[in-house]
C-alpha cells in the first residue's frame, strides 16, 4: 500500500474539483475572477442577411476589469455563421473606438458558429471601466442570417454588404448603416478579482428596458443605457458594491411555458426554456431579480400556471446556488378582472413570509413603486411611459433606487439553506 500516494491522489482530485467549480457558469467566490458585466439575450434572427461585411455592436459594461472575453451566439441563425476576424475596444461615440484589440477563438482569429451554437472568445488583455461602452466588432464571411436581440435601445453599426473586414478601424467611418438590434454578441465577461458576483435581472420587456428612452417632456435626447438595470449598476458602482449586472430581459416573453393567447413569436422563450442559456451560462452569477408575470396575465394564463412556473424556475436557480429575489406582477390597466384577481394571488404568494412561501430568497416589491395609490391597477402617471405598462426614465430610476444593495451583496450560496 502507498498511503502517501493515496493522499496525493485525493489532493489532486480535490484540486481538480475546485478548479471545475470555480470555472463553471454561475460559479463565484474565492479564486473566481471572471464575471459577466453585460448581456443581451438572443430572441430571434435578423430581418435581412449579412454578406461579407463587418458588424460593430456597442455593449455597455456594468463593471470593468483588466481583461475581457465575449460570447458570440448563433442561437436563432438559419445556418452557420463564420467570423473571419473580431476585435474589441473602448467606445468613443457612435461607431468610433479609441483603439482595438484582436479577439481569438482557441488561439485562432476565425471561427464558424453552427446554427443554434455559440462560442466564447479567448481572454484578451484590455482594461475597461464601469459604466462604459465596449465596442465588439466582427467581420462575417459569406452570407448568414444572424441571431439577434431585438431591442438594443441604441444604435449598432454595419458596413455595406461586400465591404469586407473593417473590424480594426478606429474612426468607424466605414460603418455607414445603423440597426436597433444587437447581432451575434450576447455577453461580455470582465476579469476583475475585486468583484464578488453578478446580479441578473430576468424577465420580459419591463427588464428589457422598454420605456427607458422616454425621458419626459422637453427632453430632446433619448439616452441609451437608462434601463432600471443600468441605473442599478451605477448605484452599485457609486456605493462601492462589488457586483456586476447582466440584463436577461426579452420583450414579450412569459414565465409560464404556454398561455392561451401567447403569440407564436415568443413560443419557446419562456423563463424555463431560456434559463440555461440566458442565466446559468453566464459567469459569477450570485443573484437573480425575477420580474415575470405581466405578459402571462395578458396572454390569459391563470395564477396556478404562473406560480407553477415560478416554483420550477426558483428551484433550479437555488440548486445552482443562486439567490432569487422576486417582484410581484406590476399594474396594467388593460387587465381583465380575472387577470387582476390572478395578479393579487401572485402578489400574496410572492409576499408570503417575504420569501415566496420559502421558495425564494426575498422580495423586491416593484408593484409598490409603480402603482398609482389612487388607481392601484394603473401605473403612477409620473412614471408611465404612456402605454400604461412600462416605466419611463423617471420610473426606471425609481425602480433602481428601490432595490436593496445590502441584500444583493449578501447573495449567493450561503443563503440557500431552505428546503
Amino acid at each position: 500500500m502507498d498511503p502517501g500516494g493515496a493522499v496525493r491522489r485525493i489532493a489532486l482530485l480535490a484540486a481538480v474539483f475546485v478548479a471545475v467549480v470555480a470555472s463553471a457558469p454561475g460559479a463565484a467566490g474565492a479564486g473566481h475572477a471572471w464575471f459577466t458585466a453585460w448581456a443581451q439575450s438572443q430572441d430571434g434572427r435578423a430581418d435581412t442577411p449579412v454578406t461579407g461585411q463587418s458588424l460593430r455592436m456597442i455593449t455597455h459594461l456594468s463593471q470593468g476589469g483588466d481583461a475581457v472575453r465575449v460570447r458570440f451566439q448563433n442561437t436563432f441563425g438559419t445556418g452557420p455563421l463564420t467570423v473571419g476576424h473580431a476585435t474589441a475596444g473602448p467606445g468613443a461615440g457612435g461607431a468610433a473606438v479609441s483603439f482595438t484589440r484582436d479577439l481569438t477563438f482557441a488561439g485562432r482569429p476565425a471561427v464558424t458558429i453552427p446554427a443554434g451554437g455559440e462560442v466564447w472568445s479567448d481572454e484578451t488583455r484590455l482594461a475597461t471601466r464601469p459604466d462604459s461602452d465596449l465596442a465588439v466588432s466582427l467581420s462575417v464571411e459569406g452570407t448568414a442570417v444572424p441571431g439577434r436581440h431585438g431591442a438594443a435601445l441604441r444604435d449598432n453599426y454595419l458596413t455595406p454588404p461586400g465591404s469586407g473586414d473593417h473590424t480594426g478601424e478606429v474612426s468607424g467611418s466605414a460603418f455607414t448603416s445603423t440597426v436597433g438590434a444587437t447581432y451575434v454578441v450576447s455577453a461580455v465577461d470582465v476579469h476583475n478579482k475585486a468583484l464578488t458576483g453578478v446580479v441578473v435581472p430576468f424577465g420580459s420587456s419591463v427588464v428589457d428596458g422598454v420605456g427607458s428612452t422616454n425621458c419626459g417632456p422637453g427632453c430632446t435626447e433619448p439616452a441609451p443605457d437608462r434601463r432600471w438595470t443600468d441605473d442599478l449598476a451605477r448605484r452599485m458602482v457609486a456605493a462601492a458594491v462589488p457586483l456586476a449586472v447582466a440584463n436577461a430581459g426579452v420583450s414579450g416573453t412569459t414565465s409560464a411555458r404556454s398561455c392561451p393567447a401567447m403569440p407564436p413569436s415568443v413560443a419557446g422563450l419562456d423563463a424555463s426554456s431560456r434559463l440555461d442559456r440566458d442565466v446559468l451560462a453566464l459567469h459569477g452569477v450570485t443573484a437573480v431579480i425575477y420580474y415575470y408575470g405581466t405578459n402571462d396575465l395578458a396572454y390569459g394564463c391563470d395564477a396556478a400556471a404562473i406560480l407553477d412556473s415560478y416554483r420550477a424556475v426558483f428551484a433550479r436557480l437555488r440548486a445552482a446556488g443562486i439567490s432569487v429575489y422576486v417582484t410581484p406582477s406590476t399594474p396594467r390597466p388593460g387587465y381583465s378582472d380575472q387577470a387582476n384577481l390572478a395578479r393579487h394571488e401572485i402578489a400574496l404568494f410572492v409576499g408570503r413570509w417575504n420569501t415566496c412561501g420559502g421558495t425564494c430568497s426575498g422580495v423586491v416589491d416593484f408593484d409598490t413603486v409603480l402603482a398609482d395609490p389612487l388607481k392601484p391597477n394603473s401605473i403612477l402617471p409620473a412614471y408611465d411611459n404612456g402605454d400604461g405598462i412600462h416605466a419611463n426614465a423617471a420610473g426606471q430610476q425609481a425602480l433602481a433606487d428601490f432595490v436593496s444593495l445590502p441584500m444583493l451583496a449578501r447573495s449567493g450560496p450561503v443563503l440557500h439553506t431552505m428546503g
